[in-house]
């Protein structure tokens, strides 16, 4: 008996689902483009299809790559820097991740992921984070198998130059994120200041729809007077700081009447923090629930 095809699909999902993230790095946009797979799914004709993950692999990755088109269009007119939805850990789960797949869901490495045009972005991610055969993925971006090595070079040696490497372990993230929130609410600056690493960036995502620093912040002391100032002025006693795993990263979603208000993640090397991810435009957070109890 042959297998349905809505179950193959639905083997299938997790990993276009993250194919689609990482290519996008939009929950919302890759669970519509998953979507619009599924409906070409369903009007496909099984008998002719060889492999069904190759032909769904295809099929989400040229739509992810049409899609990008005109998003980058959008992202040139984004208000204030861009960063990709956060993804919480509970979310579209990867049994199988290796290292290299974990660390392609980082907020650094899908901000650099932007600088790619979207075939080059689609190389890499196939490549090196799913570990496609280069045949395999000279069928999806229709490229000869020698022109997708030279551009998966190209774009490993654009990207390795700029990657960071971020290395808290889950132990040393459960010392650093309450401290850290304390240090902010307590106004601790020399707290604040010890924590953070002498190349620390905050870049704050809000979209033009919330309150967010205009450009990204650089250096301990400017970013702990700025945290300290909005934490003075925003604070709200009835704020709900819930622990999270940010896209790989140590992190914190704080909700208002369970409705999720802003979505801050740590990058960490070597103890302390050289990163701050903050998002609180409020289309970047609709996806997210409050935790049930």
């Amino acid at each position: 008996m042959s297998t349905p095809a809505s179950t193959i699909f639905e083997e299938n999902r997790s990993r276009l689902f993250g194919i689609a993230y990482r290519m996008v790095g939009t929950v919302m946009d890759a669970e519509d483009l998953v979507q619009d797979t599924y409906l070409r799914w369903q009007t496909a004709t099984l008998a002719d299809i060889r492999s069904p993950q190759a032909w769904l692999t295809t099929a989400i990755t040229r739509l992810c790559i049409n899609h990008l088109q005109s998003a980058r269009v959008q992202r040139e007119s984004y208000v204030g820097p861009w960063l990709p939805e956060p993804l919480l850990e509970q979310r579209h789960s990867e049994p199988d991740q290796n290292g290299a797949l974990a660390d392609s869901l980082s907020f650094a490495f899908l901000l650099l992921l932007e600088t790619l045009t979207p075939t080059e972005r689609a190389v890499f991610i196939l490549r090196e984070a799913f570990e496609y055969e280069f045949a395999e993925i000279a069928t999806v971006v229709e490229k000869s198998e020698a022109n997708c090595r030279q551009i998966l070079t190209r774009a490993r040696k654009r990207l390795d130059e700029r990657r960071p490497r971020y290395d808290a372990s889950e132990a040393d993230a459960e010392k650093l994120v309450p401290s850290f929130l304390a240090a902010v609410r307590n106004g601790d600056l020399n707290a604040l200041l010890e924590a953070m690493a002498n190349d620390v960036v905050l870049i704050a995502d809000g979209g033009g729809k919330a309150t967010a620093v205009p450009r990204p912040v650089h250096g301990p002391e400017p970013i702990a007077k700025l945290l300290i100032n909005l934490s003075r002025r925003y604070q709200n006693a009835a704020e709900e700081i819930h622990r999270a795993i940010v896209n790989g990263l140590p992190g914190f979603v704080s909700f208002l009447d369970k409705v999720p208000r802003r979505v801050v993640a740590f990058g960490v090397q070597g103890g302390r923090i050289n990163a701050l991810f903050v998002i609180t435009n409020p289309d970047k957070l609709r996806h997210i629930a409050y935790p049930a109890k």
